[in-house]
């Protein structure tokens, strides 16, 4: 007997259908608690799905919502459903796939797709085939509904259907797929399309073997007049770009002018899929071969892609010239996610690490609409392609760029400014002539009376801002400064969004070369504090905290320490605890109290103790968390890390004076809970303040060392990279302030330092801390390290001919040294590295040049005259310039 409603329970869904369309929110508070009742009932979700698939007589927006209610129920209690009403569910889906109305079939498609993804393609065999048997249906519906339903199944579960699991029904699917590429209708084609290409990246081996087919079918496809399949094709183009471009080669030439054509089409969807092209084939190695011939073309469109359009400006409001006194919408700002501390060395050459440089991409100024456009896109393509050519693309956009720039058309003139910022990077040693004209062009355009174009000069500013710092800072640095500092106070939110981030870069790139102009900075700085609204507010902090990464101690004047920390401190009282805007605030006071050093003593203490109570709130949050989940919430942990970072930052910023806060303090307890978290950001912040703190008041830290050396042995686990390097630089520290007290712990770490050191692949950051850290250990323990020496001198001497004279690696020569003096026989293997390594000093300590000396001399003479003129000779001539000069070997 199959299942029927019964006439009142009917009436009373339908009742509740049409409630819960209303915008009345009582009578919505009312729908909710009427639905978890009828929850209860298992044949309510019967109901659900008669109204949507047997009640044509009720209207389509209630039938349809019927339907989304049963998806949210099958999503919620699935695995709670009796199997008569999961079969009757079932059942009906696949008989109303065709219902007349799109909107219907849609519903129903995403309800066979809910419950397909809920691990049920395995239990319900007979989907599959039913929906592509469906397909050959005359009805027109019915196939339009069973392939909406598919692609979605496709889309959710790619990779389930090309495994073994279900007997790999692809094998069947694409072939089927690929004939409806010619079915008459556009919807059923572009369906088909969207079907196969779900399983491109994948590289499904059904796709796979039928290759050809595909590509061959998606070039009779190319002029389809319809735009939905166009952008389909041009996806799939993209996409085999990635993953068989040995199949598109021989149809390179046509290919590439199909999208010089579509990157133009008249519908932007289909315009944007198209010049993701040009992002991925930059991608490729084959690039510039490939493309050479057709810049001439290619240039003009990627210029032309980057106007506003007039959609564009309106959702910018880019009539609206003043906005400054309108409060931001909460929803527009975008969660700012804290970066963790990592402990990291300084390189010859430069500062900081190679990587690092994570350049906010692109014409940021768009982020209120950071949907990806075409005007995004075509930039992104011109800056990869500026990467790839260099000053070989200059010839053809040159010509161009002169018109824009001076068009009396504002929106042709700001898109080149952006196209200027777009070739920085790949172009600049072409443009260098050229900017003695350009840049006072565009410190000019800072003032001009569009808002947008005032903002897209603040970007491209930035990206020239290297070559600026490098003339005498009167030509450009001094007018752009003055100008850049106007706009971080302009009448418009997003120019003093563009200007506070320009201003950012500029500072990275002119560190100390500021100092002159600090109190008129900080003016600035100060005076935007009382001006600004939510959302720049956080930016304005980071623009703080980077001038005082890029001045350093320069900042540590009272006059100017008068006019910061005020506001930085009021703001600071203003915020609560739970406040997320306290992340930004205190990144940029650590960035402040290491760089003010003693000068940030008078406002250690509340920051010191906001800090400490951030973290004590944080771990009793936890605590409650794991014992009652059903009671409490989760902490954010975020707080607790942004603390611990700050509480680096006034470790490494006070140095000794921050002894007394930690002694009156339960700083250290906390910081046992923390370096025992489960979450991986928290131990990582937590094992670098334990560094700082040993080297700024080791005698509050010692009697703790025997609870925590075991957790830092736990840490050294490379699976967390930053975790296991700031584990293993607090390792390093701590040793040289215990010394031989370090014996009794050298065995719980030393088989990981040598493991991590000797490992394929471990990144630079982490193999320079790692070799540090066992030479310091050897330095301490020598007759514990030493008999370890052969296993790891070799990767140990390749990772720290990189890094600079500095004390750290000082130390870890001495232990290296010393080693060699209790074990040689563990160096002569790899002799040759441990010269190359020494000859790697610029200037050491006289007592460490000795060291050097005497192994040097040692091992000269051990081996005779002869064999080490044999041995000397597969020297590189530099390094044995380099040793003869300084040892006399």
């Amino acid at each position: 007997m199959e299942w029927q409603p019964d006439e009142q329970g009917l009436q009373q869904v339908l009742q509740l259908l049409k409630d819960s369309q209303s915008p009345n929110t009582v009578t919505q508070r009312a729908v909710q608690q009427k639905l978890e009742q009828l929850n209860q009932f298992p044949d309510f979700n019967n109901y659900l799905i008669f109204v949507l698939t047997r009640l044509k007589t009720e209207d389509e927006p209630t039938r349809s919502l019927s339907g989304l209610i049963l998806k949210n129920n099958v999503k919620a209690h699935y695995q709670n459903f009796p199997p008569a009403v999961a079969d009757f569910i079932k059942q009906e889906c696949l008989n109303s796939i065709g219902d007349p109305s799109p909107l219907i079939r849609a519903t129903i498609g995403i309800l066979i797709t809910t419950i397909a993804s809920k691990g049920e393609l395995q239990t319900w065999p007979e989907l599959l085939p039913q929906l592509c048997n469906l397909l050959n249906s005359e009805d027109y519906n019915t196939c339009e509904g069973s392939f909406g339903a598919l692609q979605k199944i496709c889309e959710d579960s790619s990779e389930l259907l090309d495994s073994d699991a279900l007997n790999r029904p692809l094998n069947i699917m694409i072939p089927k797929f690929l004939q409806f590429f010619k079915h008459c209708s556009p919807k059923i084609r572009s369906h088909a399309i969207a079907c196969v290409n779900q399983f491109i990246i994948g590289r499904a081996q059904a796709l796979m073997d039928n290759i050809d087919t595909f590509i061959e079918s998606l070039f009779a496809l190319a002029a389809d007049e319809d735009p939905e399949v166009r952008k389909n094709v041009c996806r799939a183009l993209v996409m085999l770009l990635e993953v068989r471009i040995d199949r598109l080669i021989p149809h390179m030439h046509s290919i590439i002018q199909y999208m010089l054509q579509r990157t133009q089409d008249p519908d932007e969807n289909v315009a944007l899929e198209a010049c993701e092209f040009w992002l991925t084939l930059a991608e490729q190695p084959i690039c510039k071969e490939m493309l050479s011939g057709h810049l001439m073309q290619l240039i003009p469109i990627l210029v032309n892609g980057m106007k506003y359009s007039e959609i564009d400006i309106i959702l910018l409001k880019g009539d609206v010239e003043e906005d400054e006194a309108v409060p931001d919408n909460e929803q527009d700002i975008k969660p700012r996610f804290h970066k963790s501390r990592t402990v990291t060395l300084q390189h010859e050459g430069g500062e900081g690490e190679e990587g690092e440089d994570d350049d906010d991409d692109e014409d940021d100024d768009d982020d209120t609409l950071s949907d990806w456009n075409l005007r995004k896109c075509s930039a992104a393509a011109l800056d990869v392609l500026a990467n790839v050519f260099r000053d070989d693309l200059l010839p053809h956009l040159l010509p161009l760029l002169k018109g824009l720039l001076f068009h009396p058309d504002w929106v042709i003139k700001e898109s080149g400014i952006l196209v200027l910022g777009a070739i920085a990077e790949g172009c600049m040693q072409g443009m260098v002539p050229y900017l003695p004209e350009l840049i006072p062009h565009l410190i000019q355009c800072l003032c001009d009376k569009k808002a947008l174009v005032r903002s897209i000069a603040c970007w491209t500013l930035s990206r020239y801002a290297h070559w600026v710092v490098s003339q005498p800072p009167d030509s450009y640095l001094k007018p752009l400064m003055t100008e850049l500092l106007k706009r971080i106070l302009d009448s418009n939110k997003r120019v003093q969004e563009a200007a506070c981030s320009a201003f950012a870069t500029l500072e990275e790139e002119a560190c100390t070369e500021l100092v002159p102009y600090l109190s008129f900075i900080l003016d600035t700085l100060v005076f935007a504090f009382g001006k600004y609204q939510h959302k720049n507010l956080l930016i304005l902090y980071d623009a703080i905290g980077t001038l005082a990464d890029s001045v350093g101690h320069h900042l540590n004047q009272p006059e100017y320490i008068q006019k910061l920390m005020p506001p930085l401190i009021a703001k600071w009282n203003e915020l609560k605890d739970e406040d997320k805007d306290l992340f930004p605030l205190l990144e940029c006071l650590s960035s402040v109290a290491t760089a003010l050093q003693s000068g940030f003593l008078p406002y250690c203490e509340p920051v010191y103790q906001r800090c400490v109570t951030l973290v004590q709130k944080t771990l009793a949050q936890a605590m409650m968390y794991n014992q009652h989940p059903d009671q409490y919430e989760a902490p954010d942990k975020d707080f607790m890390i942004v603390a611990l970072d700050l509480l680096s930052g006034l470790a490494e910023g006070l140095g000794g004076h921050v002894e007394q806060l930690v002694a009156r303090s339960n700083i250290m307890t906390l910081l046992f809970q923390c370096m025992q978290d489960t979450m991986p950001e928290v131990r990582q912040s937590s094992f670098a303040l334990l560094g700082d703190l040993t080297k700024a008041c080791f005698l509050h830290v010692k009697p703790c060392i025997a609870e925590f050396m075991p957790i830092l042995g736990l840490n050294l686990n490379p699976e967390f990279i930053s975790v296991c390097n700031n584990a293993t630089w607090a390792i390093g520290e701590i040793s040289m302030q215990m010394g031989a007290e370090m014996q009794p712990y050298v065995g719980m770490v030393l088989p990981h330092l040598v493991e991590i050191i000797n490992r394929p692949n471990t990144p630079k950051t982490l193999l320079e801390n790692t070799a540090i850290t066992i030479g310091r250990l050897g330095y301490v323990c020598p007759q514990e390290v030493a008999p370890q020496l052969q296993h790891f001198i070799r990767p140990w001497c390749s990772s720290l001919r990189n890094i600079r004279d500095n004390e750290e690696k000082d130390s870890a020569f001495r232990g290296i040294c010393v080693m060699i003096g209790v074990n040689p026989a563990g160096v002569v293997q790899d002799f040759i590295f441990f010269c190359d390594a020494v000859a790697s000093w610029v200037s050491p300590k006289d007592d460490l040049r000795d060291m050097f000396y005497k192994i040097l001399h040692g091992f000269k003479d051990q081996v005779g005259e002869e064999n080490w003129h044999q041995f000397s000779e597969q020297f590189p001539p530099l390094l044995k310039e380099r040793l003869s000069a300084c040892y006399g070997v």
